[in-house]
């Protein structure tokens, strides 16, 4: 499981990021109003099981939930994780649908 703490939104590159393995996962993102698009997903190649990445982008979607902003996934990988958890539907912008 991944700790809380180590996720840091790098506010300057746009980015949430999580060091593992001296490299680092991150998800690209553009604020704007109260809207964040999530746009891409990266993944090092020594961790390409599908838990890290569920458990990493839990921890991201907890941390913008805590700001109470809108997600928009505009990566597929994103979407299909918010598709596959129902509890972040309720953070998609009125009328969106995924």
């Amino acid at each position: 499981m991944i700790d809380a703490a180590e996720l840091i939104d790098n506010t300057f590159l746009r980015q949430f990021q999580l060091e593992v393995d001296d490299k680092l996962a991150k998800i690209e993102y553009s604020l704007q109003d109260r809207k964040i698009f999530l746009t891409k997903l990266v993944v090092p190649d020594c961790v390409s099981d599908e838990i890290f990445v569920d458990d990493f982008l839990k921890l991201v979607m907890e941390n913008i939930q805590e700001r109470n902003i809108s997600v928009v996934p505009t990566s597929p990988p994103i979407a299909k994780f918010i598709r596959r958890n129902r509890r972040y539907k309720c953070m998609l912008p009125v009328g969106l649908r995924i």
